[in-house]
This record gives structure tokens, sequence and C-alpha cells, in this order.
């Protein structure tokens, strides 16, 4: 794929006039859907016995029902009188966090109602840098459906205070800017960085809008004062962490998007929602999406079509919820001329649904092509062969040691007052608790009664054999075990969290062994694995096999005792130091509001 400076330039239509001869009559459509009713989100309305006229991969004509657009080759398709929906866009996400590749997501997105996505891939870029984006570029540029590259504007996530396998830097972000399929900036992370005025920071933020491209946001704290505003100065325009009502209310206010995500692990929806059922704020800056789905997610519960039906069931009427799953996100990345609606010119992106409330697509036509009918998909997917070099991204050189992981405490004290990341369930935030915990044999240990598991970051990337550990609660692991991943926001080193040091070892190991996944180890056996070979991240398998091999990570956390709803995400975010409060680097244990280290106890 070339390099453009101008990212609208791949959608420009060398000439509108056949479009026009189609919309006159004077040349037949390719496809006529008819006897729709229409639902118009750039209206607000539902328009009764319409009739969609489409030629090629765009549409030329919606309107009354008219037999001069049908020729003898034209396929015409009887609605039944069920509605006509735009195909559905998710603003924000990641496609590494389903564990599987671009056209994967793609395979099990789209029977489900997705026709566009915009993607953030961060992940790979802590990996394998920009060369890693590019992968994950060009592969979105062969897809049947819109996907939308972020460059990621944060790797690493928080410069000094942890290591990634690689780094993007401003030159990097301007060079990638011109690539054709690139929407924008990625979340900006180092939101103290954009405040306090970073060179670095504020160079990619001006690259970006010296283009006039979307520069995405993640502001995670509650402090809505002056660091807040400060943050939407610099021009970031969207956010999708916020977590109160109060938090959804003041970034509208600022002019910003406010991005509601329901994914696997973070549900924010209900919260947010009610700036708008409750408090009456205008939806039209509301948008849905997920951030992160995890693959048993998209294939046991699905993608967007999920999230509308849940903000119809926190009040939402049924066309404001699908107008924040389409139009709304199309204008906030200005693609508003191409798509986000059912309109002339636009790209013929629909799904035929017989009840809104329940938005499952009978159904889906994606640039102008019946991609899918009823949960099926009846299109062929680009053949994707990742290089050899992404399957080799777990550097551990010699195995490691049940010791590895002790916990020494040489001052002679009897007891010692521990600094503990707190798991919240279903949201990203931990809480930073501090636990009273005796001293035994000079050392700390783990405390299954007391909800109080060991956690450990290993360097991964580089074989320097780093070991940082803490401890955790809210897992609730009742058993001798130990979970370990090298899914680890947004480093993506190795994190392990356990009961016992030697369960810990053998979990460490056996991703070792695979080059990466997660795995549960209880007892000494192995009774919960996922390979995820490309970047220690993602699996060239389908999206069903990942999913039930995910599944019997769950099934193993569950076994161990969690109850915690997706336990394994909230073990990936476990090392993400820009959400605060307390976190674990490779670097050491993190605090994530002052942005600075603490020590283990006190």
């Amino acid at each position: 794929m070339k390099n453009s400076g101008n990212f609208m330039k791949s959608f420009r239509m060398k000439d509108t006039r056949k479009l026009v001869d189609c919309a006159m009559g004077r040349k037949p459509a390719d496809l006529v859907i008819r006897n729709a009713t229409w639902v118009c989100v750039q209206s607000g309305e539902f328009v009764q016995n319409s009739m969609v006229g489409v030629l090629g991969e765009r549409i030329a004509y919606i309107g009354e029902e008219t037999d001069a657009l049908i020729g003898p080759e034209t396929l015409v398709i009887d609605a039944e009188g069920k509605y006509l929906v735009p195909g559905l866009l998710d603003g924000h996400m990641h496609v590494e966090s389903g564990m599987i590749t671009v056209t994967e997501f793609v395979r099990a997105v789209v029977p489900r109602g997705t026709t566009g996505m915009f993607i953030d891939p961060h992940e790979i870029g802590n990996v394998f840098g920009l060369e890693g984006v590019r992968l994950m570029s060009d592969e979105a540029a062969l897809q049947p459906i819109h996907v939308f590259v972020q460059v990621p504007s944060c790797v690493p996530s928080a410069p000094g205070y942890e290591t990634t396998g690689s780094t993007i830097t401003a030159e990097d972000v301007e060079e990638a800017l011109q690539w054709d399929q690139i929407i924008g900036l990625g979340e900006m992370m180092n939101y103290p960085g954009v405040f306090l005025n970073d060179d670095e920071v504020h160079q990619k933020l001006t690259s970006t809008r010296r283009v006039q491209k979307a520069i995405g946001g993640h502001y995670p704290t509650e402090d809505l004062g002056l660091p807040f505003h400060g943050y939407v100065a610099a021009g970031v325009s969207d956010d999708h962490e916020g977590t109160r009502t109060m938090d959804a209310v003041a970034r509208v206010r600022q002019g910003m998007w406010v991005m509601m995500r329901q994914g696997s692990a973070w549900h924010d929806v209900a919260a947010l929602v009610k700036a708008v059922t409750e408090q009456h704020l205008d939806s039209r800056r509301f948008i849905l999406c997920t951030d992160d789905s995890h693959s048993h997610t998209l294939v046991t519960e699905g993608h967007m079509e999920k999230v509308v039906r849940f903000a119809i069931t926190q009040g939402l009427p049924p066309m404001t919820a699908i107008q924040m799953a389409t139009i709304n996100t199309a204008e906030r990345f200005g693609v508003d001329q191409e798509m986000g609606m059912i309109a002339p010119g636009r790209f013929a992106d629909m799904l035929i649904v017989s009840e809104l409330n329940e938005m499952r697509p009978e159904m889906v036509i994606a640039k102008g092509k019946i991609v899918a009918e009823m949960g099926e998909l009846l299109i062929h997917l680009p053949e994707i062969s990742y290089p050899e070099w992404t399957m080799n991204s777990v550097h551990l050189s010699s195995e490691v040691k049940a010791d590895d992981f002790r916990v020494i405490v040489d001052n002679g004290a009897e007891s010692v007052n521990l600094n503990v990341i707190g798991v919240i369930e279903n949201q990203a935030p931990t809480r930073h608790l501090k636990i009273i915990v005796p001293v035994n044999d000079g050392e700390l240990h783990a405390n299954q009664y007391q909800d109080l598991a060991k956690i450990a970051v290993l360097d991964r990337h580089h074989d320097s054999g780093t070991i940082q550990k803490a401890f955790v609660s809210g897992f609730g692991l009742r058993e001798t075990c130990a979970i370990a991943s090298t899914v680890a926001h947004d480093c993506h080193q190795m994190v392990v969290v356990g009961t016992d040091d030697e369960n810990m070892a053998i979990a460490v190991n056996k991703l070792r062994e695979t080059q990466g996944g997660q795995v549960v180890v209880r007892n000494g056996t192995v009774i919960g694995l996922v390979e995820l070979p490309i970047a220690g991240l993602m699996s060239p398998r389908s999206a069903e096999y990942v999913a039930r091999a995910a599944d019997s990570v769950l099934a193993g956390i569950r076994a161990c005792g969690c109850e915690l709803n997706n336990a394994n995400m909230q073990l990936s975010l476990l090392s993400l130091v820009v959400i605060p409060a307390l976190r674990l680097s490779d670097k050491g244990l993190f605090d994530g509001e002052k942005f600075e280290f603490l020590p283990l106890y006190e």
C-alpha cells in the first residue's frame, strides 16, 4: 500500500455521474432493497415503504418505491417492512485484545453487523514498534469492511516508568500520519505529559493537528480541575475513560466526544448514558464503543450490536442508540460523507433487522455486497501470513525458579504495612489498599484467606532477568495456583499472579515455551491455556478456536476460586501505569495518581 498525504483521497470517487444516472433511472442499480423501514439516523425518522438502490459499493438512491432502478440484472431484495439500519461502527477498540488478527476479528464481527472499526494497535506497537503497526495497517486495508487505524501515541505509555519492546517517536508518528489507512492519533495516555507540556507529546499532537486528523483521548483520573482543562486545550477531542455521569457531562461541555465503552471487562455505558437519559444532554456527541472485546465475548455475546442492545436497556430510544453507533461515530472521525448513514453517495453498509430492541441482523451488506445472512459469513476473507519474526517475542533465555518470586523482608520486622493493588470488577482503575501483614521467616507470603496474592512482572522483551514483585487483592484465589499472561497492557511484559511461588514459576515457563499467551496452573498442573504466538498477543487461528482456548483459561481461573467477570482481562491491566491508582511495572510498584514509584511496604 502506497503512502499518501491525503487520507480522504482513497475514498474519493473518480466519477459520480454513474451514481447520478442510477438515481435518475437512466442506469439500473446492481442491488435494490425495497419495502424497507428506513432508519434515517440523519433526521431521526423511521421512513416506511422505502427503497434503496446500490451501484457498485455506493448508495445511489434512497426514497420512495420506484421501478426505474430495476433492470434485468438487478438483485432485488424484499425487506418485508423490516428495518434498514446503517452498518454499525466501533469508534474505539484494540484488535489485539480479541487475541486474534485483524482478519479473524472481521470474520467474527461482520455477521453481527459491524461494518466499520477504528482501531488503535498500540498493543503490537509496544512489542514491535512502527513495524508492527504497519503490519496491522496493511492487513486492515485488505478487509471487506472499513478498518481505520490510529497511529499509537504512547509507546511506551509512560516513558521512564516502564520498559517496552519498542518505542514510537514523534518522527514515527509524523511518518505514519501519511499512510492511507491512518485516521488519526491513538489515545493520548500520557495525560500528565499533555498538561505539563512535554515536548515529545506536543510534537505528536501538533503533527496530527497539522494534517487535520482526529486526536484520541485517554484521561482516566477523576480530577476535572485544571489538569483536565489543560488536557482538552491541547486538542484531544474524545475520551473513553470516564466512568461517572459527571465525567460525560464535563467532556461534552468542553467540546469532546464521549466514548461510552461496553466491552468484555469495562462496563461504563450505564453510568455515562445518564447524562443523556436523566440530565437530557444532547446525544449527538455521545458514541458507543467496545474498547476491548475478548474473543469469547465476540463469539458468545457479540460486538457492537450487543452494545446497542445494552444501551437501549438503559433507557435510550433505539434511534438514539443507533445514532451513537453510526452517524455520531462517522462525524467524530470526519467520514460522515462516506458512511454512518443510509444516504446517496455513501458506502452501501446496511443491516436488515426485524426488531431494533434486539438488534440481531438478518442480513449484512458492506460496500454494496451481501456479506452475511442469518449470522453466517458469505464471503471469503484475505489469507494473511504473519512473518516469522512476529512469532518470537518472549525473550527469556532460561527458566525461572520458584525462588525468583520470594519477597524478602530483611529489617527484622514482625509485620509490615503493605501497599496492595486492589482490583475493581468491570472497571479499569484499581484501588490503593494498605494491609498489615505478618512477616514469616523473613518473607512475605500470599494469603488465600486474606484474598492476598503475589503479582510479578518479568521483562520478556530484553531478557534482562528483571522481576518486580508486589501483592494484589480482589481475585479471590482460594487454591494453590497461578495465572500468567503476556498480554499486559500496555508494556506487554509478562505478568503472573499466584498464591504459590512454584505454580507461578510453572506458569511463566509454560508461556516461555509457547512464545506467549495466557495460562492457569493449579497444584502444579496446567488447567487452562491459550497460545498467542504473534507478538505474544494474538493467535492466527479463528475467533471460535481462540474463544474455546481462552474459555479454558477462564474456566481454570474459576476453578481457582476467582469469580470476577473476565478476570484474565483484569489481570492484563495490572501493569498499565497510566490508569490510577496502583500498578506494577517492570520498574516497580507505581502510583498512577501521583505518578511516582512506591515502596512495597512501609
